[in-house]
């Protein structure tokens, strides 16, 4: 019987459980969603039992399609979203009903306190966390302990998101490299906790899980597991990995200056290579690969496909409800009236940080702008010079990257913005890179979970074959007259970055 694999994709939104058969080919696909909740500013939770559910539903929902017969599925594994801080008492049992997820930013005050003992750059150089200090794993376990001591004191653990999915599978409590290397207090060069950072938080060591490679087989289905999933107890649970890492394996970034782009709602372009790649000023953020001995060194814009979506909701209302009478996807209608305008847009640009800025922007307080606008520009010129702006702007995030080493000269692209001709040119264009579109799509954080298990079990004897599981489809070449035009605007679009910079400090002094 051949054998087969479930990997689940553990997203910010729901999750998908994927069915792939031996040689890493996609077989079918469920998703389940579920909330995240805001009870107040700054607090961003998700209820792990909603996890749980999801991975049962979507496990179910997949079985019944009748596309996986459950006694040919060998084994599990679960890409997971990252930051997450959930507590466990001793007997395993969930502390609290909804946690912090990675975008939550509470706890500022521990955060500040922590930095008064340990010097920030210093801290970044050990751990690469480059996202803002609050969101990571050991400034909300302070927290804890800081607002509610009554919880705080009976915490046996805290572990990660795809972690407490696995302890209900198998009952064990573990964690794995990648998703260790989100927690704020792991050293990236050791491959291990520093006793130095969890004494200066002033945490117990005992609090933070054991640490497995990511193609470890934690064990087998618990009875209960595998009777509410409708699964053989027989089936191996690898220990997974942290979304980013499982992405940069799935997008095949599994040598030495391997590159791709996830372009989102958010977007970061990511290389893989056998040393972190750390900057003081640009920050990349660093998380340990699921690929032995290699790392995955990030930068982002917190805004692209959100930005994009801004543009069609309250600058193409018409556009996009025509295209939807008409049975046309609104999006596919606004490039294809973006391709009516000429390269530069007409020099008209958009600054697409709408929803504030990364570590590569000059001030979080940055905002979004048209910038150039006249008379004569059209609502083509507005479009393209969105799409534009959001390349312009990943452009000095790969820069940033292409400073600390050396960069292929080939990125595969990844997102729903990758599924788009004229944004692949785009970004080809302005990147003076060959981005290459293939049948993975936005599968790879999938894939790149199955391809932690197929090696976990025993079914493939390393990451290489998920090289021949990419069937490339289109590859955009750079236009070198286009590229002429981008090189142009690129000081100019990096003076409106820095203009904006300013502009949103002063505004935000305002408090309006």
């Amino acid at each position: 019987m051949a054998k087969t694999i479930i990997a689940y994709d553990l997203g910010t939104g729901g999750n998908k459980a994927s069915l792939y058969d031996a040689d890493g080919r996609c077989l079918g696909a469920v998703f389940v969603p579920y909330d995240t909740h805001f009870p107040r500013p700054g607090w961003h939770e998700q209820r792990p039992m909603d996890w749980w559910r999801a991975v049962v539903e979507s496990t179910n929902q997949l079985l019944a399609s009748g596309e996986a017969d459950p006694d040919a599925i060998a084994c599990l594994a679960i890409s997971g979203h990252s930051l997450g801080c959930v507590p466990l008492d001793a007997g395993g049992n969930l502390l609290r009903d909804a946690t912090p997820i990675w975008s939550d930013k509470r706890p500022e005050a521990q955060a500040a306190a922590f930095f008064r003992n340990v010097d920030e750059t210093r801290w970044y150089r050990i751990t690469g966390n480059g996202f803002p200090p609050p969101h990571y794993t050991v400034f909300k376990i302070m927290w804890y302990r800081d607002t509610e001591p009554d919880l705080f004191g009976r915490i046996d653990k805290v572990i990660g998101t795809k972690d407490f999915v696995n302890y209900q599978l198998t009952g064990r409590v573990a964690t794995d490299y990648s998703y260790a290397s989100g927690s704020g207090v792991y050293d990236l060069l050791e491959w291990a906790y520093s006793p130095d950072l969890i004494a200066a938080s002033g945490l117990d060591a005992r609090l933070f899980p054991e640490i497995v490679a990511s193609t470890d087989i934690l064990g087998t289905l618990t009875p209960g597991a595998a009777r509410q999933l409708g699964l053989p107890k027989t089936v191996k649970v690898a220990c997974g990995g942290v979304d980013n890492s499982c992405m940069a394996l799935g997008a095949r970034n599994i040598a030495e200056g391997s590159v791709y782009a996830s372009l989102g709602s958010s977007a970061w372009i990511a290389v893989s290579s056998g040393r972190p790649l750390l900057d003081e000023t640009a920050r990349p953020y660093v998380f340990t690969h699921v690929v032995p001995g290699m790392f995955t060194s990030a930068t982002a814009i917190f805004s692209a496909g959100t930005s994009f979506k801004w543009v069609r909701d309250h600058l193409c209302g018409g556009l996009s409800a025509r295209a939807e009478r008409e049975g046309e996807n609104p999006y596919a209608a606004m490039t294809a009236l973006a391709a009516n305008s000429p390269v530069g847009a007409r020099g008209l640009l958009f600054n697409p940080s709408l929803a504030g800025g990364s570590s590569l922007e000059p001030s979080p307080h940055i905002r979004g702008a048209l910038l150039g606008l006249d008379l004569g520009h059209t609502q083509a010129d507005v479009v393209r010079a969105a799409m534009e702006g959001i390349a312009l702007n990943l452009r000095l995030a790969l820069d940033e990257l292409r400073a600390l080493c050396e960069v292929r000269r080939e990125m595969v692209a990844v997102g729903g913005i990758s599924q788009s001709p004229l944004w692949r040119q785009i970004l080809a264009d302005a990147f003076n890179i060959r981005i290459v579109k293939t049948n993975v799509g936005q599968e790879a954080g999938s894939l790149g979970a199955a391809a932690v298990a197929a090696v976990g079990a025993g079914i493939w004897k390393d990451f290489s074959p998920i090289q021949e599981v990419h069937q490339v489809q289109d590859v955009a070449v750079p236009d070198p007259a286009n590229t002429a035009v981008y090189e142009r605007l690129l000081p100019v679009f990096e003076q409106t970055r820095r203009d904006q910079a300013r502009l949103g400090d002063m505004l935000a002094s305002l408090d309006l």
